[in-house]
């Protein structure tokens, strides 16, 4: 091929273009734009594949985002960026963009500007996510609270504890364990937020992760799980309920799920089918971040298994269940009121709050809030075996029920409870049961050594020592005379 100049030469095989003096251009300049241009199209490129490849996620992502930012702001106060950090600090929802809107209490999240979702808080029944056709403006009920001021000191009432100092205590392998439970400045290898350790109703070592105090209200995940299975405690303590009846669910009654009971259900042993997890599209995804009623998506399932013989761990089991609460009540604001009036606020939780969905139902697999110290008194109650401060809560056959393995858990479920009857941690006592949560959320009850221990974090067993950290704290009580 001929060529008229030695510009036109350069232009066709370098992609050089002569300037208007005649000169030729330097390519090498020309070539480097080209590279640089290349690798800015790089992170392009790396966005578009990660959307490519998750883009039906994308609800799920943005869903979880929004409403982890309106929680944690509206209930517990903390900004953007402290949430953005710890809560939101997740593969893929860290890439969400969040906007919190103070003035209509809601936040709207988005991922590369695709998928927005918001979520609302509302006064009494914390935040919420919502679809298009929610009613912002539509009045709600709210639970009715008693909040009762109490110059006993914790845990029976609002005063500081008092120190105690138990001569057969190891102080020093105590504070160590607990020090050791928490991340050094900077790190995030432990995650550690609070950890409150009670011997014999006494705070003996409580320590607070930069940021946070006795008063922050943390998410328990599914701790909450046990406080909606104490309701059925409290109601069977009052013969209001029998767990060994069956479900009243008018869709399973012509077929083979009819015989499920009460009981098959808080032992996450129905035999239902039921997926959960939480780093895919499932049934528990799609219920938290799309259902508008979350009791409603564990009974179109079917079985896949018999009924106490088929243990399978599920949230849209405990949702059913605060649906079956709600249909015991007349009403749905004596629904709303008596999780406060028999059991948060009666035992002194007060920080407690527990959300709900847009139909206004519990979300009682998820969605409580409160403080360490009120976290603890859940723990306590148990401990006592349902007497707070003179006043059976609930039967103590009820504790019975909830800390014997479910069959086919190999000792690590009971009722709506987590056992160490299989020996899951070897080094804790074999009757140590707990309220457990997402990213190692723990009420630990220890009946044998007088104990309750709360650890709040954002780390479960899959990066946390709970073992070790049981070992010691446990190993530090010695022997009283």
């Amino acid at each position: 091929m001929q060529f008229e100049s030695t510009c036109q030469y350069l232009f066709a095989t370098k992609g050089c273009r002569c300037p208007d003096q005649g000169k030729f251009i330097n390519c090498t300049n020309i070539n480097l734009m080209k590279k640089y241009r290349f690798l800015l199209l790089v992170p392009v490129a790396g966005i578009v594949i990660v959307v490519a490849l998750n883009y039906n996620k994308l609800d799920l992502i943005s869903g979880f985002s929004a409403k982890s930012v309106a929680s944690a702001h509206f209930i517990s106060g903390r900004d953007l960026k402290m949430i953005e950090d710890g809560d939101n600090d997740i593969d893929l929802v860290r890439l969400s963009k969040n906007v919190i809107n103070t003035d209509e209490k809601s936040v709207t999240s988005t991922i590369f500007g695709l998928n927005p979702r918001t979520a609302v808080y509302r006064d009494g029944l914390g935040a919420v996510l919502i679809d298009e056709q929610f009613d912002v403006s539509k009045p709600y009920p709210v639970p009715k609270r008693t909040i009762a001021n109490s110059d006993l000191a914790f845990p029976y009432g609002n005063d500081e504890p008092t120190d105690t100092i138990f001569g057969h205590i190891d102080y020093k392998r105590l504070n160590n364990a607990v020090s050791e439970s928490f991340d050094a400045n900077g790190k995030k290898e432990k995650r550690t937020r609070s950890l409150l350790v009670i011997y014999k109703d006494k705070i003996i070592a409580e320590k607070y992760d930069t940021g946070f105090t006795k008063d922050s209200k943390i998410l328990g995940w599914s701790m909450t799980k046990s406080i909606t299975a104490t309701i059925f405690g409290i109601l069977h303590h009052q013969n209001k309920i029998d767990i060994s009846n069956r479900a009243p669910v008018e869709e399973w009654q012509n077929d083979d799920r009819r015989g499920i009971t009460l009981s098959h259900l808080l032992q996450m042993n129905s035999g239902l089918e039921w997926e959960e997890q939480y780093d895919k599209i499932s049934d528990a995804t799609t219920m938290l971040y799309l259902d508008r009623d979350m009791t409603q998506r564990q009974i179109g399932k079917p079985m896949r298994g018999k009924p106490a013989q088929s243990w399978n761990y599920s949230s849209g089991t405990t949702n059913l269940l605060s649906g079956i609460l709600r249909s015991h009540f007349k009403s749905h604001q004596e629904y709303l009121d008596f999780w406060y009036t028999a059991l948060i606020d009666k035992i002194g939780m007060h920080s407690m709050i527990i959300e709900a969905d847009m139909s206004g139902n519990y979300v009682g697999s998820s969605y409580g809030w409160a403080t360490t110290r009120d976290w603890a008194k859940f723990g306590l109650l148990y401990l006592h075996n349902g007497n707070w401060n003179g006043q059976q809560i609930f039967d103590e056959s009820w504790v019975d029920f909830v800390t014997t393995p479910t069959p086919t858990s190999n000792g690590r479920y009971g009722g709506h409870f987590w056992l160490n009857a299989g020996g899951h941690y070897p080094d804790a006592p074999k009757d140590l049961y707990s309220a457990n949560g997402f990213q190692g959320q723990m009420v630990y009850i220890i009946p044998s050594k007088d104990l309750v221990i709360v650890r709040m974090g954002l780390l479960s067993d899959n990066g946390f020592d709970f073992n070790s950290m049981l070992k010691e704290i446990v190993g530090s009580i010695g022997t009283s005379r």
